[in-house]
C-alpha cells in the first residue's frame, strides 16, 4: 500500500515558536520564498515602468510623468506597508489575495490608460484630462498592493524558522532589489521591443499571478483552510483568463484605437527599437506621420515647414551639408533642390523612421526620393554623439530635431550641443535650428536662443506662418537661426510665407514653391498682400 507524502514534521524552537508545515525542507522553503519576492519585486517595477513609459508617450513630457508616477506609487507603497499590519494574523491569504489584485491592475493598467486616451481624449473638458487622472489612480493603487507584501512576506519568512528581525529583512531586500534590477533591465531589452507595451503588462501580470498563488497554494498551503484555498485558486484562475482574454485581443484593441486617435486612415503602424511609428492617409489623400503618438510630417503644410527650415540656410556656400534628425527625407528634399550640393549626410537615431521613408511609396513619393539619392549618405545614430565624434566639416547644419519639450530634447537643444555644431562649422557656415513653436508664457524658444548664443554663434529667431488644416491661417513654428563665427552671412532677420501674390525684396531673394505657397525671404523687409509689411526682428503676418 502507497501512502501519501506527510509534511516535513515540524516542532517548536527554543523561543516556543512552532515553524510551518511545509511540503519542503525548511531551507528550500526560504529559498522559495525569496524567489518569491524576486518574481514579485519584478513586476512591480515592469509596472511602474509601463505607466512612465505610455504616459510619457500619451500625454508628453516624461520628466513629469517619471515624477508623478514614482512620487505617487512610493507614498501609497508606505500606506499600504501601515494597512498590511491588519492582515498580518493571515498573512498568507491576504498575501495570495493581494498578488492576484495587483496581477488583474497591474496588467491591464497600460490598456485602460490607452483606453481612455483614445476614446475620451478629445472630448474637451474634464475628459480630456482623464488619462491623467486614470495615471494617478493606477499608480496609487499599485503602489498601495506593493507596500503591502513586504510585511506580508516578512511574517511569512519568519512561520519558516524564526531569526533575528535584521537578518530576514536583509534577505528580503536583497532577494526585492535584486529582483527590481532584472525587472527594470527587461522591460526595455525585452518586454517593451519584443512584445510591447500593452501585451508585455500583460505577460507581467500574468507571471505575478503565477507566482503569487504558487507560493501560497503550494508553500504554505496547510496555512490556509480548504474554503480560503478554493477562493484563492478561483480568483487567480480568473485573473488568469482575464489577461489571456485581453492579450488575445489586443491586436485589435490597438487597431480600433488607433483609429479613435487618427481617424480610419491608419496605413501603417509599427514599433521600431525607438518609438512607435504611424503614417495615415495615403496616395489620394494626406500623408500624416505620427512619432510617438505626435504629428512630425504633414502633406497639407509639411513642404512649408521644411522649406522654410532649409533654404534661408542655403544662401552661401552649401557643397556639404549635414542634417541631424530628418529621417524622413524631407529636409533632403529641399537640400537637394540646390544642385550644387555635393554632400548631404543625414543622421537619425531611428533606423525604422528611414527604411519606412525609402521603402513606404506614398512617403518616398513626399520626399522625392531623396534618400536613394547617391550623394546622400544616412548614419544611424546619436546626433549629440555623430558631433562629438566626427572630423568632418559642413557648410551648412540643419537641425531638423524634437523641440525642447522632453528630456530627450533637451540634450539635444543644451548649450554642449550647439557649442559642438559650431566646431563642426566650416567658415561662413550657417546652423539653422529648430526651437519648436513659440506660446504666450512659454520661454523654450528663448531658452535655445539663448544656449545658442552662448555656444558663441550669432543669432537671428524668426518666424514663419503655417497652414492649419482646411486652409485655414495660424501662427506656426518658430525656429532659431544661427551662423558661425568667422564672417557668418545672415540672411536678415524676418521673412514671410502667404499664398497667391506676395513678394519679398532685400539682399538677397529666393523662391520656394510647392502647395501653392511661396516663401521669400530678404534683409528684414517683407511685403505680401492682405497685410501689409513688416520691419524690423521678425516679419509676421499671413493672408
Amino acid at each position: 500500500m502507497i501512502e501519501p507524502p506527510t509534511a516535513v514534521r515540524t516542532r517548536p524552537d527554543r523561543s516556543g515558536h512552532t515553524p510551518a508545515p511545509l511540503p519542503v525542507r525548511e531551507r528550500t522553503g526560504r529559498l522559495l520564498v525569496l524567489a518569491g519576492v524576486f518574481v514579485c519585486a519584478a513586476c512591480g517595477l515592469v509596472y511602474e515602468l509601463e505607466l512612465v513609459a505610455l504616459a510619457s508617450y500619451l500625454i508628453g513630457d516624461s520628466v513629469t510623468q517619471a515624477s508623478v508616477v514614482l512620487s505617487v506609487m512610493v507614498f501609497a507603497m508606505g500606506i499600504g506597508s501601515l494597512l498590511a499590519k491588519r492582515l498580518r494574523p493571515r498573512a498568507a491569504v491576504a498575501f495570495g489575495a493581494l498578488e492576484a489584485l495587483l496581477a488583474l491592475v497591474g496588467g491591464l493598467s497600460a490598456m485602460a490608460l490607452y483606453a481612455v486616451f483614445a476614446w475620451t481624449g478629445g472630448w474637451g473638458g474634464a475628459w480630456a484630462e482623464g488619462s491623467r487622472w486614470l495615471l494617478v489612480a493606477f499608480s496609487l493603487t499599485i503602489g498601495l498592493l506593493i507596500g503591502a507584501e513586504v510585511p506580508l512576506l516578512m511574517v511569512l519568512i519568519q512561520r519558516i524558522r524564526r531569526q533575528d528581525a535584521g537578518s530576514a529583512v536583509a534577505d528580503l531586500f536583497a532577494a526585492d532589489y535584486v529582483g527590481a534590477l532584472v525587472g527594470g533591465l527587461a522591460f526595455p531589452f525585452l518586454l517593451l521591443p519584443r512584445f510591447g507595451q500593452l501585451t508585455g503588462a500583460l505577460l507581467t501580470g500574468s507571471i505575478n499571478a503565477v507566482a503569487g498563488a504558487a507560493l501560497v497554494l503550494g508553500l504554505f498551503r496547510r496555512d490556509v483552510s480548504p474554503r480560503a484555498r478554493r477562493a484563492l485558486l478561483a480568483a487567480n484562475l480568473a485573473v488568469l483568463l482575464t489577461l489571456g482574454t485581453a492579450a488575445a485581443l489586443v491586436d485589435d484593441f490597438e487597431r480600433a484605437a488607433r483609429r479613435a486617435v487618427y481617424g480610419d486612415g491608419v496605413r501603417v503602424a509599427l514599433r521600431t527599437g525607438q518609438q512607435e511609428v504611424v503614417l495615415t492617409g495615403g496616395p489620394d489623400g494626406p500623408l500624416d506621420l505620427f512619432l510617438d503618438g505626435r504629428l512630425r510630417v504633414s502633406a497639407r503644410d509639411g513642404r512649408r515647414y521644411h522649406e522654410a527650415l532649409v533654404h534661408p540656410a542655403m544662401n552661401g556656400p552649401h557643397a556639404r551639408v549635414l542634417i541631424l534628425g530628418g529621417g524622413d527625407g524631407l529636409a533632403a528634399r529641399e537640400v537637394l533642390r540646390h544642385r550644387d550640393v555635393r554632400r548631404v549626410d543625414i543622421v537619425e537615431a531611428d533606423p525604422g523612421v528611414t527604411a519606412l521613408a525609402r521603402t513606404d511609396p506614398a512617403l518616398s513619393a513626399l520626399n522625392d526620393h531623396a534618400l536613394r539619392d547617391p550623394r546622400v549618405h544616412i548614419r544611424t545614430g546619436d546626433s549629440f554623439a555623430r558631433l562629438r565624434t566626427t572630423t568632418r566639416t559642413y557648410d551648412v547644419i540643419v537641425s531638423d530635431l524634437p523641440g525642447p519639450g522632453g528630456t530627450a530634447g533637451a540634450k539635444l537643444h543644451s548649450q554642449e550641443f550647439y557649442g559642438l555644431a559650431a566646431r563642426r562649422l566650416a567658415p561662413r557656415g550657417r546652423l539653422l535650428v529648430h526651437a519648436g513653436p513659440f506660446a504666450a508664457g512659454s520661454r523654450s524658444f528663448w531658452t535655445v536662443e539663448a544656449s545658442i548664443r552662448a555656444a558663441g554663434l550669432r543669432t537671428v529667431p524668426y518666424r514663419v506662418g503655417g497652414g492649419g488644416r482646411g486652409g485655414e491661417w495660424r501662427v506656426g513654428e518658430w525656429f532659431g537661426f544661427g551662423g558661425g563665427g568667422g564672417g557668418g552671412i545672415w540672411l536678415g532677420f524676418g521673412f514671410g510665407v502667404w499664398s497667391g501674390c506676395g513678394i519679398g525684396v532685400g539682399d538677397s531673394v529666393r523662391g520656394g514653391c510647392g502647395c501653392g505657397c511661396g516663401i521669400w525671404f530678404g534683409f528684414g523687409f517683407g511685403v505680401w498682400s492682405g497685410c501689409g509689411m513688416g520691419v524690423g526682428d521678425s516679419v509676421r503676418g499671413g493672408c
